[in-house]
C-alpha cells in the first residue's frame, strides 16, 4: 500500500482503492507497522488535523475527577459524599475515574494481556475473525468500523465482542483471551449496576431507576490495539468523538494518550494503576434531560507502543423485534423550569 512523505497527498490519489487494498490485507494497522514502514499510508493522514492541538501539551490546570468507591455500601455518609462527587463529575466533566471498584488488579492486568495476545498472535489466526458484518457476527476483528466512510482512518485495530444480551458461545471467542473476556465482562456488568445506582441517586432518583430501565441490557466489549506510529503528528489513534451509549467503562494500560475536551481545552486522562475510566454517553445525556454531559474525547497516536485499552459500552437494547424504541428524558426530571429536550429513535 502506498504512502507519502510528510503528509503530502498527490493529485491522483484514489482513496477508495487504497482503503480497499488495506482492508483486503486483513492485517490491520499492526500489519503496516510489522512491514517496517517509516511513514504512514495516505489513508491515515488527517489533512484537517491541528498539529498544535495534537501535541502532548494540554492544559495542566484541570484534573479529571477521581472517585473512591470503597465502603459506599456500608457507610451512608460516605455514600452521600460519593454521590455528590459523581453528580459534579457528570455535570461538569462527563468523565471520571473510579478506584476501589471491586475488580481485582490481577483481572485488569490479565484483560490487558489477553487483548495483547489476540492482536500479537499470527495474522493468519486473526484473519479468521476479520469481518465488517456487525449484524451476524458477535465476535469480530477489524481496523476502523467507519473505514470506508471516514476522511482519515485511525491508527488502531480492534477486537469486538457483543457480550449481552445474548453472549457468544465460548467457542466463538478467541482462544487466547476467551476466559478473561467472559470473566471481565461479568465483572463489568456488576460494576455497571453499582454505577447506575450512584448515577440514579446523583439525579435525585430512586437508586434502582436506571437499572430498572434496562440500561445494561447490551454490553459491547472493544479491545483496542494502538501500534507505535512513525508519524503521530499526522493521524489520530481515535478521532474526537462522543459515545452514543449510556456509559462507557474503560480500562487503559499505562502508556497514556486519552484526552477529554473540557472547557474547550484538551486534558489528559492520566493512567492510574487499578483505576477504570467512566464516561457519560449521549443516551444518558438525553434521558437525564441534559443534566449529565456527554463530551468529546480522543486518543493520540504515539511514537511508542502498543497502547492497549478495553472499552465496555453499556446501553439499552436499540429495538425490540422490528420496532425502534423512542427515548426521551426521565419524567421525574421534568418541570416547568426544566422542559424536555428532544426525543430520539434508536434503531
Amino acid at each position: 500500500m502506498m504512502g507519502t512523505k510528510t503528509g503530502e497527498v498527490q493529485a491522483d490519489y484514489d482513496r477508495q482503492s487504497e482503503v480497499k487494498a488495506f482492508d483486503d490485507t486483513k492485517a490491520g494497522v499492526k500489519g503496516i507497522v510489522d512491514s517496517g514502514v517509516t511513514y504512514i499510508p495516505r489513508i491515515f493522514i488527517d489533512q484537517n488535523l491541528n498539529l498544535e492541538n495534537n501535541s502532548s501539551y494540554v492544559n495542566s490546570q484541570f484534573s479529571v475527577p477521581i472517585i473512591d468507591l470503597q465502603g459506599i455500601s456500608q457507610d451512608s455518609t460516605l455514600r452521600a459524599e460519593v454521590i455528590e462527587q459523581v453528580q459534579n463529575a457528570c455535570e461538569k466533566w462527563g468523565f471520571f475515574q473510579v478506584v476501589n471498584h471491586g475488580i481485582p488488579g490481577s483481572v485488569l492486568d490479565e484483560m490487558i494481556d489477553g487483548i495483547r495476545r489476540f492482536h500479537e498472535q499470527d495474522t493468519e489466526v486473526k484473519k479468521e475473525f476479520y469481518t465488517r458484518d456487525t449484524t451476524r457476527r458477535k465476535v469480530l476483528y477489524l481496523s476502523n468500523y467507519d473505514l470506508y466512510k471516514s476522511k482519515a482512518a485511525n491508527w488502531r485495530d480492534s477486537l469486538g465482542c457483543k457480550m449481552a444480551p445474548d453472549p457468544p458461545d465460548p467457542a466463538e471467542l478467541p482462544q487466547v483471551c476467551r476466559e478473561i473476556v467472559m470473566d471481565y465482562s461479568k465483572r463489568v456488568v456488576t460494576l455497571g449496576f453499582t454505577l447506575f445506582e450512584l448515577l440514579s441517586e446523583a439525579l435525585g432518583l430512586n437508586s434502582s431507576c436506571l437499572k430498572d430501565m434496562d440500561c445494561a441490557d447490551e454490553l459491547l466489549l472493544m479491545g483496542h490495539y494502538y501500534p507505535k506510529c512513525p508519524e503521530p503528528e499526522l493521524t489520530m489513534g481515535t478521532s474526537s468523538h462522543r459515545d452514543s451509549d449510556i456509559i462507557t467503562i474503560l480500562l487503559q494500560d499505562q502508556l497514556g494518550g486519552l484526552q477529554v475536551l473540557h472547557e474547550n481545552q484538551w486534558v489528559d486522562v492520566p493512567c492510574i494503576l487499578g483505576a477504570l475510566v467512566v464516561n457519560i454517553g449521549d443516551l444518558l445525556q438525553l434521558i437525564s434531560n441534559d443534566k449529565f454531559k456527554s463530551v468529546n474525547h480522543r486518543v493520540l497516536a504515539k511514537h511508542i507502543g502498543p497502547r492497549i485499552s478495553v472499552a465496555c459500552f453499556l446501553r439499552m437494547q436499540a429495538n425490540t423485534g422490528n420496532a425502534s424504541r423512542l427515548y426521551g428524558p426521565i419524567k421525574e426530571l421534568l418541570s416547568e423550569e426544566t422542559p424536555p429536550n428532544l426525543q430520539r429513535n434508536l434503531d
